[in-house]
């Protein structure tokens, strides 16, 4: 297997995970190391199978695995840093209390939901903390990076075009009623290992 043209479409979780030789909890195999890049071929209710980066395939319980945003960047240079995390983490404690404030106000019934959908067009948020690992969704470069507690560095990247928020929705005229209320989304080889965890065969991924 050309291991340059393998794309990762999940990782394995900050954990790892078990794997099983066929979608049969009697028929444990090796354990996942975490974070381990794998790509999803198949799904049978919460199992799923995944392709690893030397080739081996295996079935997993498809509710741990952790989607990847987007195709990681492409292999030549090393990744690109910021040497600060802090005004990742600021994009995204704005971001958040924006669709906080949005979701309160329709709740509150001072905003419906076809304003909602409107004002929420476009708004990308994605924030992981693990202990001291980290995983923000940085919207400017529309990547998702990760900090070990001192740098970011890129983890995914897209070249795909982010999308544009909607317009502002003016303000209703007191005629018409009153105005809504404004308010401001990493592979080692795995170690043999038995897990008596199980997925069930109900759901999707």
């Amino acid at each position: 297997m050309d291991e340059y043209a393998f794309s990762p479409t999940h990782v394995a979780p900050p954990s790892g995970m078990a794997t099983w030789a066929a979608p049969d909890p009697a028929r444990p195999s090796a354990r996942l190391d975490p974070l381990l890049p794998v790509r999803l071929i198949a799904n049978q209710g919460d199992w799923a199978q995944v392709l690893c980066s030397n080739g081996w395939t295996t079935w997993v319980d498809a509710r741990l695995l952790v989607a990847l945003p987007q195709p990681p960047p492409t292999v030549g240079g090393p990744p690109a840093r910021t040497a600060d995390p802090r005004p990742a983490l600021a994009e995204a404690e704005t971001a958040l209390a924006h669709y906080r404030a949005l979701l309160e106000d329709l709740a509150a019934g001072t905003l419906d939901l076809e304003s909602f959908r409107e004002r929420t067009r476009g708004l990308r948020l994605g924030l992981v903390a693990d202990g001291e690992a980290l995983w923000v969704f940085d919207p400017v470069h529309d990547r998702w990076c990760y900090c070990d507690g001192l740098q970011l560095q890129t983890y995914a990247a897209t070249d795909r075009p982010t999308p544009q928020p909607a317009p502002q929705r003016a303000p209703a005229t007191a005629a018409s009623g009153p105005a809504p209320a404004s308010g401001p989304r990493p592979g080692q080889t795995p170690a043999p290992v038995h897990s008596p965890y199980e997925p069930t065969r109900t759901g999707e991924l």
